[in-house]
């Protein structure tokens, strides 16, 4: 008796993929504009969480707060939009968790990953985008999207310079003016 296995793809709960046409996001910033393509098939509730906070203006006049060359730039903290919470940035979030959604997509350039504390289900507001490969992240950090244009953005941003927190030195240059997202 022999039996088959057959591998089907059902899509994830609220995956909101239209005609197979995945939901983006664009992040406006002095120096030029960021798109953003999501997977809701690999980390639904992460896209939902970030449409949710796109759509009600959650990150327009965030920072990204800190910046490491090579690595990452981080943003999604609601403190960074008053300098007098400097001391305080990159603690800040919406209120509320979201439950890691580890998959395989890899952490390699230009990957949107969530930021989080030690806790796997920690991550709220604060995103990254990924500047050089960084496979030690991977199965850590849940991935949940792309940058499909705008890397050269991401790269002026990344090349800011910072205080010995990672912070930017002029945070006006590091700031997301507006963020939208569109299914």
């Amino acid at each position: 008796m022999t039996f088959t296995l057959m591998q089907i793809q059902i899509p994830a709960s609220g995956n909101h993929c239209r005609n197979n046409i995945m939901p983006t996001a664009k992040i406006q910033t002095k120096h030029g504009d960021i798109a953003i393509e999501f997977f809701p098939d690999v980390a639904p509730k992460h896209v939902e969480n970030f449409k949710k906070l796109a759509s009600s203006g959650f990150f327009d006049g965030t920072l990204f707060h800190r910046i490491v060359p090579g690595f990452v730039i981080q943003g999604g903290d609601p403190l960074t939009k008053n300098a007098t919470n400097k001391g305080r940035w990159g603690t800040g979030g919406p209120g509320w968790n979201v439950k890691a959604e580890f998959n395989k997509t890899k952490h390699s350039r230009g990957v949107l990953s969530m930021a989080r504390a030690m806790d796997p289900n920690s991550a709220g507001s604060q995103f990254f985008i990924v500047l050089k490969d960084s496979n030690f992240l991977d199965g850590q950090y849940t991935v949940f999207g792309k940058v499909t244009s705008g890397m050269d953005v991401v790269d002026k941003i990344a090349a800011l310079k910072t205080d010995a927190n990672d912070a930017p030195a002029d945070p006006e240059q590091a700031r997301m003016t507006k963020v939208t997202y569109s299914d």
